[in-house]
């Protein structure tokens, strides 16, 4: 079994084989086989010149260590490694430290460590402690500004760009061929120029706030700006990743748009094997058979008798106890003993437990060969089958489930064991043994001669002929962990092999020649790198990437070798290509037990030639290794299929990279003996993952140190790129039962995000080389042409509109809200307006049409007389949601001044939410503050002076005490197109947008929204929205005045207290139309997900609701609103009724679902499409698949058109473009304090170029589409759907393409449990990636490889940077929306506290 893994020196081969045959054949010399070996021994590497007594002490006191890596120690290899790191000492591999929580660091802090050197050599062993604590920020500091550098490990250039060029120039030098950068790094699509904008900070109402504010930003030498820490390493990955890596390949993988693909070219340069067919080896004939025993039992049976005191088996015991020798009369009795024991004593005569033919599980540790053995014969002779299966040790032992498989399907129900075995086997309470996992309920039975019955004289076994029943049943572990039993059948040639001590694999079919033999032993230096293409090279000069193989011997007697194919039809191989051995003997296994298609496979191969004609009668046996047949049948064994790993289209065995990271030196970082190399597989690639346990002294910078010097050994050896780094604490890795490492279980940690590592470095930019070629930008096809096309292929332009405006009713007649309450208060004095809810549930306030008049006009008095304002001065609302609000609103209007709604400052953050409120009140130009007492106090306070002087707040007014008189005169405007209130918001991109709505504005936005939700006196709407801006701001404050509907008002903040408050009010109001944001949709989803059955028991009923409205500027979540519908469908509530609305800075309400229409539709789109400005329907469930619903109905008096936003010309339907609006109540423009109305002025007044280029629209800045559906609306027209897809500004380009962040950010929440919430944002071309994190920051670096895989796999992004943070630091607004521009000035700032940064090489 030792033979199974080669050694790849001679010296390492011969010490083995003289150790395992010493015994059995005599100690033979070296030989260099002739012909085209002899060349390679040569040329191959000379051994180091100690003395070969020293070498062989040495090996033997590395062997009594009891390492279980011997076969990976070769000094050859060592100083072929360490001569590649040497080439490559000039060449500073800069791997970026992360920065990790100081509760994550184990032994040093993150603060302390000097970025690794990469310099090379075996005594640059703790060569980064003598730069003398060079901190973080002065090293990146001197990266980037070229400062000069006291430390001697490590080299500084002039500047940036200066360290980037020496960078590609020592690559290029390395690899000896010209290279262009690669395309998927940086400025291949540049940003525009960045404007200058202040981002105001924030405020959170679900979640808590986060605390960071604006940094204080500098430039760098590109005249980006960047802060200190966090950016600067940004800007040096990106130096790092702009030098060239290694040849791109040609191939990229298959995809369905054509201007993706490139024809694939075959490279001439690659090595292709040119030899001849080989042609199967035959062993020699089987002679002197005729005398042998007809079978293994008649053996037993013969010497038993014949020899009885012959020694049949010897073992030795580690607590040097003397040896232990087995006779063949103690095996034949202990044997017989066992087998009339199984027969008869287990059970009762009449129902005995065990019949010829079970199968009976062997269970012995492998230091007690003896008592496996008895066991086995003893089976034999029982006719029953043995399963031998390794010691459980633990309840959670790696791939115990398997072996429950294993056992189950065979059906076994008795174990066999040895005495001290069952006393160390893990028990239950009651003392028996534990029921493992997946396993089928056992009889344990002790073997021992103390526990057995002696048989009668007269019981004899029956000793039968070989035959082809089944002799014994051995498993194996698939490359993915899965279980196969192996039968072995009970032949005649079954005796021969027990003389045979070559094992292979599963299957005998080599021995080595003894000496003396014509047939020397041979060995060859081989090119890995010819060897990795599947082709046999003798090494020509390049003395690194070499591989010295030694043969295994010849095809055994009576047996057939051949090499067939890997892939495909099982043709031959050429005699200088690699491929998989096959052996043709009665003597292998016969099939997998109960998997006949697999047998077939594996056990019935007909290898063919090239002519496709078989190349012999016989069936051949696939060995499951990998080599070829070398000079004089010699066969030489280069690995095994399962640890094969086929990267880009060349061939590594994992075996030979754990080689090679073992070599690395200094080594006392991790345990040699529990390193595992695998591969995962990542867009449509497998990819190299390296796995060791690290050392629980070391530190962290020793271990980047290490783990940068493997990546550079493995690159110079193997040229191929690792994936992934990864060190483990010690003793986390599962253990097989004899102490390795479990590789399936493992690699399984790994993909289930679940293996914890310690340290991890992912480098997806050197190893990623398949991604989709850059889109190259096409010329622009002038908007003539488009409509032209579009008409010549028939299909309509995208446009469309609502139902026309012309109905008057009686209160249609005012143009002013003003009027409009005064007419209400006299008409209808006792009607109530609103109705406000407290957080218990209760009605804590209403309004009626007189109670708001009068108080309007209280407060227009106070403004007249306590604020001296005059008409037009700017008046800021600071109140909470409440009556208060819409009171002072209406006191505004009634007084002729501008009102404007701003939030309060949080109490518990006012620090960072007070300098946004100062900044509307700058930006607005407001002459006075209005707001309650309690806010006065807090805007009076220690804490807020701190962060904004209350001398420079303009004047406050408190309403709590308002004068008892009315205003004598109230205002009323002269022209319908002033000004009535500036609605100010902060837009995700982080920009504080303030537009400007006139009297006639809100007019026709109150109307539309009446007319399209039938909103009367006699109705009731609940309202749970932010009324600060938006359509939130409307629904809340304007339309219950206009339209008349008494407004039941929940404040989003109470949701907090009560998240069931929303929806108790609507069952308890019996309300049919409802309005919500995405903020409270999801926090009823996340809060009460458990409580449903409770909330029905206390009488909750939806099933009153026609109508739930989301309220939102962005692309519907079509999962949130599916999850809330099937939630509180147990609640009455319909799926039918929850639909979304749309709207914008420039148009507040596009579009709104309305009561009456058809119900809102769901498309799904080829999300790889939109990349590209397309839209490509698809079916549900289709890969890449996207699914859009539609935005609601189009309000009344609404037109719309889909335009090219770069050529502003028409497009046609259902293709993506911006959308366009054309209403009466669109804003009149953005407001701002600098004068720059005009900068976005086309927002506001844009033309079409083509077409209809006299009507004025408005540029809502999102990109959606128009498709005409086959349903009809309600005046009988078919129904013109609208689909938003993203806002423009938050679109993201790399490599050509657009991304909109929703999508990533979606299926980055996909990949791990532990992530609640992200957010993705780019900085100079590189994608960062913001994760919450819910558990514990240990597991903080699970995510980095599951981020960086699904962002791979689903969106064909390479991650540059992943930030793990704790939960609740992501900023979202009221709204929901994510402040992506806050989080990234956060980031850059380092202000986010972050649990760990990992930066992707």
């Amino acid at each position: 079994a030792e033979f199974l893994k080669r050694d790849i020196t001679q010296k390492g081969y011969e010490k083995k084989r003289s150790k395992l045959l010493q015994a059995y054949l005599p100690h033979t010399q070296d030989y260099i086989c002739p012909s085209v070996f002899a060349v390679g021994a040569e040329r191959r590497i000379p051994v180091t010149p100690s003395s070969s007594s020293s070498s062989s002490s040495r090996y033997q006191r590395r062997r009594s260590t009891g390492t279980r890596d011997e076969r990976y120690r070769s000094d050859v290899h060592s100083e072929a490694v360490q001569a590649a790191l040497e080439r490559h000492s000039e060449r500073k591999m800069t791997v970026l430290l992360p920065s990790k929580r100081q509760s994550l660091v184990g032994q040093t802090s993150m603060d302390t460590y000097t970025p690794p050197d990469s310099s090379s050599g075996s005594d640059a062993e703790g060569s980064l402690g003598r730069a003398g604590g060079v901190s973080v920020d002065s090293w990146i500091s001197r990266a980037l500004h070229g400062s000069p550098s006291t430390s001697s490990s490590s080299s500084s250039h002039s500047n940036s760009s200066a360290n980037a060029a020496r960078l590609a120039e020592t690559s290029m030098h390395s690899y000896g061929y010209s290279l262009t950068a690669p395309p998927d790094i940086t400025s291949y699509m540049p940003d525009p120029a960045p404007i200058s904008v202040q981002r105001p900070q924030v405020t959170m109402i679900t979640r808590p706030l986060p605390k960071y504010g604006n940094a204080e930003l500098m430039e760098t030498g590109d005249g980006v700006p960047v802060s200190s820490r966090v950016s600067a390493k940004i800007q040096q990955l990106v130096n790092t990743l702009k030098r060239p890596k290694r040849r791109p390949l040609r191939e990229f993988f298959v995809e369905d748009f054509e201007e993706l693909l490139e024809v694939q070219q075959p490279d001439p340069s690659l090595p292709r094997p040119e030899g001849v067919e080989s042609t199967p080896i035959q062993g020699e004939e089987l002679d002197g058979l005729k005398n042998c025993p007809a079978s293994l039992e008649a053996a037993l049976l013969r010497w038993g008798a014949i020899a009885p005191k012959a020694p049949c088996l010897t073992t030795t015991h580690s607590n040097a106890k003397q040896p232990y020798t087995l006779t063949y009369g103690k095996l034949w009795s202990k044997s017989l003993k066992l087998a009339y024991n199984l027969l008869h004593k287990l059970g009762s005569k009449q129902e005995p437990i065990i019949h010829p033919g079970d199968r009976v599980a062997l269970v012995y540790p492998n230091n007690d060969p003896a008592a496996f053995m008895v066991a086995f014969y003893g089976c034999l002779l029982a006719e029953v089958v043995p399963v031998p299966i390794e010691v459980p040790l633990t309840k959670k032992d790696a791939g115990s489930q398997q072996i429950g498989f294993l056992l189950g399907s065979c059906g076994v129900a008795v174990a066999l064991t040895s005495d001290a075995c069952h006393k160390g086997l893990p028990k239950s309470a009651s003392g028996d043994v534990m029921q493992f996992k997946g396993w089928p309920k056992l009889l344990w039975v002790l073997t021992d001669s103390k526990h057995l019955s002696k048989p009668p004289r007269e019981w004899f076994p029956l000793i039968k002929d070989a035959n082809n029943d089944t002799a014994y049943i051995e498993y194996k572990t698939c490359k993915d962990g899965s279980v196969s039993h192996i039968t072995n059948d009970i032949t005649r040639p079954m005796y021969i092999h027990t003389f045979i001590l070559s094992f292979i694999c599963m299957h005998v079919f080599s021995v080595r020649p003894q000496e003396g033999s014509s047939k020397p032993a041979g060995q060859g230096v081989l090119s890995m790198t010819n060897l990795s293409h599947g082709v046999i090279r003798v090494d020509t000069g390049e003395k690194l990437s070499v591989l010295t193989l030694q043969d295994v011997g010849t095809a055994m007697p009576g047996a057939m070798v051949c090499v067939v194919k890997l892939e495909g039809v099982p043709q031959l191989c050429k005699t200088d290509e690699i491929g998989e051995i096959c052996v043709s003997s009665v003597a292998t296994g016969t099939s997998y037990y109960g998997l006949s298609g697999m047998s077939k496979n594996t056990f019935e191969v007909c290898p063919v030639a090239c002519d496709g004609g078989f190349v012999s009668d016989c069936v051949f046996v696939r060995s499951g290794l990998l080599g070829f047949v070398g000079p004089g049948g010699m066969i030489f064994i280069s690995g095994t299929l399962e640890g094969l790993m086929q990267v880009g289209g060349r061939k590594h065995s994992a075996d030979d990279i754990i080689a090679t990271a073992l070599a690395v030196e200094p080594m006392k970082f991790i345990y040699r003996g529990r390193t595992v190399v695998f591969s995962v597989n990542v867009l449509y690639d497998e990819r190299i993952v390296l796995v060791a346990e690290q050392r629980p002294d070391s530190t962290e910078e020793e271990s980047y140190q290490w783990m940068s010097r493997v990546l550079q050994a493995i690159d110079g050896i193997h040229q191929v790129g690792v994936y992934c780094l990864a060190l483990v604490p010690a003793n986390t890795l599962p253990k097989t039962p004899l102490g390795g490492i479990h590789l399936s279980e493992t690699k399984q940690l790994f993909l289930e995000g679940a293996l914890h590592p310690s340290s991890i470095l992912m480098c997806p930019h050197s190893c990623i080389t398949n991604l989709p070629k850059p889109r190259q930008k096409q010329p622009e096809v002038g908007p003539a042409s488009v409509m032209v096309g579009n008409l010549v292929a028939g299909k309509r332009m995208a446009q469309a509109s609502g139902r026309d405006l012309s109905h008057m009713e009686d209160n249609e007649q005012f143009l002013f809200l003003s009027e409009v309450l005064q007419w209400r208060a006299q008409t209808t004095p006792e009607h109530i307006l609103y109705t406000l809810i407290n957080s218990r549930g209760a009605i804590g306030s209403s309004l009626t049409c007189l109670q708001l008049h009068k108080r309007a006009e209280k407060i227009a008095t106070l403004l007249y007389e306590r604020g001296q304002l005059r008409d037009g001065d700017h008046v800021a609302l600071v109140y909470p949601p409440g009556l208060d609000l819409i009171a002072a609103f209406y006191g505004c209007l009634y007084a002729g001044c501008i009102p404007i709604t701003v939030r309060p400052p949080h109490p518990q953050n006012i620090s960072t939410t007070l300098p946004t409120v100062k900044m509307i009140l700058e930006v607005s130009r407001s002459v006075c503050v209005m707001t309650t007492q309690a806010i006065s106090k807090l805007l009076k306070s220690r804490d807020a002076s701190v962060a904004v002087d209350f001398k420079s707040w303009p004047p406050i007014l408190e309403t709590d005490d308002l004068p008892k008189r009315r205003c004598s005169l109230l205002y009323k405007p002269c022209d319908p197109d002033t000004l009535a209130y500036l609605d100010f918001s902060v837009s995700t991109t982080g920009m504080l947008a303030g537009v400007k709505m006139s009297h006639n504005a809100t007019s026709a936005l109150c109307r539309s929204v009446k007319l399209q939700c039938e909103l009367y006196p006699s109705r009731e709407v609940a309202v749970c929205l932010d009324p600060y801006c938006g359509l939130g701001f409307v629904l809340w404050c304007l339309c219950s005045v206009y339209a008349g509907q008494q407004s039941v008002l929940i404040s989003p903040m109470d949701l907090e207290v009560n998240p069931a408050l929303w929806l108790q009010s609507v069952s308890q109001f019996k309300v049919r139309d409802t309005f919500c944001s995405y903020s409270v949709m999801e926090l009823c989803t996340r809060s009460l997900s458990s409580l449903t059955d409770s909330l029905k028991a206390r009488g909750m009923d939806l099933t009153r609701v026609r109508s739930c409205v989301v309220v939102a500027e962005e692309r519907p979540r079509v999962a949130l609103t599916q999850s809330f519908c099937k939630l509180f469908k147990d609640v009455g509530l319909h799926p039918r009724a929850v639909s979304t609305a749309f709207g914008c800075r420039v148009n507040l309400a596009v579009c709104l679902q309305g009561t009456s229409g058809p119900d809102p539709t769901t498309v799904y789109v080829d999300m790889r499409a939109l990349r590209h400005d397309r839209v490509r329907l698809v079916e549900r469930g289709s890969p890449h698949s996207l699914p859009l619903m539609e935005s609601g109905k189009i309000l009344p008096g609404v037109r719309i058109i889909i335009a090219n936003p770069e050529t502003k010309g028409p497009i046609g339907d259902s293709h993506l473009g911006e959308i366009w609006v054309h209403s009466p109540q669109n804003a009149s423009g953005y407001f701002t304090v600098f004068g720059e109305e005009n900068v976005r002025s086309d927002h506001f007044g844009a033309r079409l170029s083509f077409g209809d280029t006299q009507t004025l629209w408005a540029r809502t800045g999102y990109l959606g589409f128009l498709r005409r559906t086959d349903l009809t609306d309600a005046n009988g027209e078919r129904h013109d759907a609208l689909y938003v897809v993203g806002a423009l500004d938050e679109v993201m380009e790399l490599r050509g393409m657009k991304y909109h962040p929703i999508d990533i950010e979606t299926s980055i929440i996909r990949a791990h449990r532990n992530i609640t919430e992200c957010a993705v944002f780019t900085w100079t071309n590189l994608l960062v990636v913001v994760v919450e994190l819910d558990g514990s920051e240990q597991d903080a670096l699970d995510l980095v490889p599951m981020v960086t895989n699904v962002v791979l796999e689903e969106h064909y992004l390479i991650v540059g940077v992943v930030v793990v943070v704790d939960t609740g630091v992501i900023p979202i607004n009221s709204r929901g929306e994510k402040q992506r521009m806050h989080l990234r000035d956060g980031f850059l700032a380092d202000q986010l506290d972050p649990i760990y940064v990992a930066y992707n090489m």
